[in-house]
């Protein structure tokens, strides 16, 4: 990624977006010097993480970049965040959605603006768009959404499957650090920033908590969730992300489902977007949303609404490693998607653990009880793609494998280019009225290197219905379907493909309540893979190379760091992951702010008991100046029993070194088939 200088570019700092209920919003603006004069379409990037200080660079390196190609940008902090009046609530409100309809009244009226704008933003800000677009504002005609959803319970950071993950925790957690940090005193006045620092204190919640009391995909979901009605969104979607992310299932079902124009990208990546794409090759991302934004935004006939459906590298097989900094492969263009090229490929579940294209007949079913550390070796639901201290990719597969009933096929007689949403019907009988179960896919070498490349879960109380679950009959068989994750990568000539079943799969999921073991009917099992069939009829896939604008000048006092260990207790069997990302300590020198912020998570188990699991989250975040000098540390931590899940929290914010709140929470939330 290339930084490059740009001209002719002004910012104004805040501009204040009033609401019709009294509260002011906070916006960053950029905009090309001659917007009076010669007025631009306006981008809109709407989240909660603090323009000022906390997205600064970031928002500096693409806001930048689109002003300094014609278009304005804007970056306005949600309700209660940053330096805006009001208070957060919780994520994706139904307030929230109604302030970015007078937001954009409020710019498409300003004279810089020709009154027509479009969307952009990763996660929080790539849901922002979706949702507001399902509200249908006449000026939104066109909207870039990166690693977000469509689904906000089969496909967020809290339940996959019907399980409940351990995302829920380090994503709550770090909500939980945000949502109490104050206002800048520079920007809401001396005599004020207390006073709105003292209300979001009071307003504060455990969101950890407040998510685990919605265990099934009840009305708490499907607000905001856009797949319940596709057709709300008219304006032109571009959707981006990556297979290691987390939301990969996204950028498929949205190109799929869409009436509205709809293209995606899905590369390599984790959770970042993809001019800073981890595993590279990182693409000309900034340059790709001014082609969509050209053509959506100011009518310019530039083809990209001839753009291929979908575009999606093809990785070729690595060695497992849990950092990749390039992943290997090559771009394909699906003019249409879903894709007449890609057939499936049957692969039956035979006896003896064998997988393959035949049937083999009536075999004797197979039990597994499966360690709770089995998932150790697998990736986070959501890696970031930090760097490779980080190591939040999956590893060697066979510790875990170790722990799963194995099926594998015959060597490959030629390379096999699986490409898309795998498909798992599973005839299966648990001893226990709730279960849970695993699913991996991995590609095995000939030395046996067992290399991950995606998984299933299902909460098996939820079979049927991820609304209305059920508990099992102890004993009786079941049919059930597992839908993979999607991805894109050669099996190579003489490597085998295994399926992996496993009854756990932490550290990603909370386990059962109970040690379970699972019994599957190889007989009634089947896998169905969709390959590429043929190539005939793809299109070429270019990108330009990955750019962004050089941000403001930041002095680092210390470097960030990402440490990760995981340790085993050899007397106890106690096991726990231990992850800490301190983003380091620094100086935004544009607002002379001193930064050090910081987040710790731990989780545990011990791999007999599952009412031994643990979750704790701890953050740390600070502000210095001359005139400011704030500190919140909090913490959250889940435990649990058989009946029921225990949530505790803290937090505690300093105005120098004085304690100006603290607040304590202790919950306890019932267990619902989960």
């Amino acid at each position: 990624m290339r930084g490059v200088v740009i001209s002719g570019v002004r910012t104004i700092e805040t501009h204040w977006i009033p609401m019709k209920d009294g509260r002011r919003l906070a916006a960053r603006l950029f905009l090309p010097e001659d917007a009076e004069s010669n007025p631009v379409p306006v981008i809109l990037e709407y989240i909660p993480y603090r323009r000022r200080d906390g997205t600064r660079i970031g928002d500096d390196e693409m806001h930048l970049f689109f002003a300094g190609h014609g278009y304005a940008g804007a970056r306005v902090d949600i309700a209660g965040m940053g330096d805006s009046d009001g208070l957060l609530g919780d994520e994706y409100v139904k307030r929230e959605q109604d302030d970015a309809l007078e937001i954009l009244d409020n710019l498409c009226s300003q004279p810089w603006c020709t009154g027509v704008a479009g969307m952009i933003g990763i996660s929080w800000g790539g849901f922002s768009g979706l949702q507001v677009a399902a509200r249908r504002p006449p000026q939104l005609k066109a909207v870039v959404t990166s690693c977000s959803t469509d689904d906000r319970y089969a496909c967020d950071a809290h339940y996959n499957g019907g399980l409940l993950i351990n995302d829920n925790f380090g994503w709550g957690g770090a909500l939980f650090g945000y949502a109490a940090l104050p206002p800048d005193p520079a920007v809401v006045g001396a005599d004020r920033w207390r006073e709105m620092w003292k209300a979001r204190l009071d307003d504060h919640k455990n969101h950890a908590a407040l998510w685990m009391r919605h265990q099934r995909r009840d009305d708490f979901w499907k607000h905001g969730s856009v797949c319940e009605d596709y057709d709300a969104v008219e304006a032109a979607v571009l959707t981006v992300g990556g297979f290691l992310d987390g939301y990969t299932p996204t950028i498929f079902r949205l190109v799929e489902n869409l009436k509205a124009p709809a293209k995606g990208i899905c590369g390599p990546w984790g959770h970042k977007e993809p001019q800073g794409g981890v595993p590279g090759p990182a693409v000309g991302y900034l340059q790709a949303c001014i082609r969509w934004y050209d053509r959506w935004l100011k009518g310019i006939d530039n083809g990209a609404d001839r753009d291929p459906d979908m575009r999606v590298y093809l990785m070729d097989h690595a060695k497992p490693h849990s950092h990749m900094d390039e992943r290997p492969g090559r771009w394909l263009g699906f003019p249409q998607w879903p894709a007449p090229q890609i057939a499936g490929k049957r692969f039956y579940l035979n006896g003896a653990n064998g997988l393959g294209e035949t049937a083999g007949g009536p075999a004797a079913p197979l039990a597994i009880s499966s360690p709770l550390t089995t998932g150790i070796m697998g990736q986070e639901w959501c890696p970031y793609g930090q760097g490779r201290i980080a190591a939040e990719g999956a590893r060697d597969q066979r510790a875990d494998d170790g722990g799963s009933l194995c099926f594998d096929g015959a060597p490959m007689d030629a390379d096999l280019p699986f490409t898309g949403i795998a498909r798992m019907r599973l005839r299966v009988a648990a001893d226990k009225p709730q279960a849970q179960v695993c699913v991996r896919l991995t590609d095995v070498a000939p030395d046996g290197t067992s290399a991950y490349m995606t998984f299933a879960l299902l909460n098996l109380t939820h079979r049927d219905s991820h609304e209305f679950p059920t508990p099992l009959t102890p004993g009786a068989f079941e049919d059930v379907e597992l839908v993979f994750k999607p991805t894109a990568q050669i099996i190579p000539r003489g490597h085998r493909l295994r399926v992996a079943i496993s009854s756990s799969y932490w550290p990603m999921a909370w386990p059962s309540p109970e040690l379970v073991t699972l019994t599957v009917d190889p007989a009634g099992s089947h896998l169905d893979l969709p390959v590429l069939a043929t190539e005939e009829g793809l299109v070429p896939v270019e990108f330009e190379e990955a750019l962004h604008a050089v941000p403001g000048p930041v002095a680092v006092l210390e470097p960030a760091r990402q440490l990760r260990s995981l340790v085993t207790d050899i007397p106890t069997e106690r096991t726990e992951l231990d992850v800490m990302s301190d983003d380091g300590r620094f100086v935004i020198e544009e607002t002379g702010t001193e930064i050090a912020s910081w987040r710790r998570k731990v989780y545990g188990i011990d791999p007999h008991d599952p009412t031994s699991v643990t979750s704790s989250v701890t953050c740390h975040e600070s502000f210095r100046r001359p005139d400011w000098n704030a500190r919140v540390e909090t913490g959250i931590a889940i435990s649990c029993d058989r009946e029921n899940f225990h949530a505790r929290g803290w937090v505690k914010a300093y105005d120098g070194d004085e304690l100006f709140a603290e607040r304590r929470y202790d919950e306890t939330i019932p267990r619902d088939c989960m």
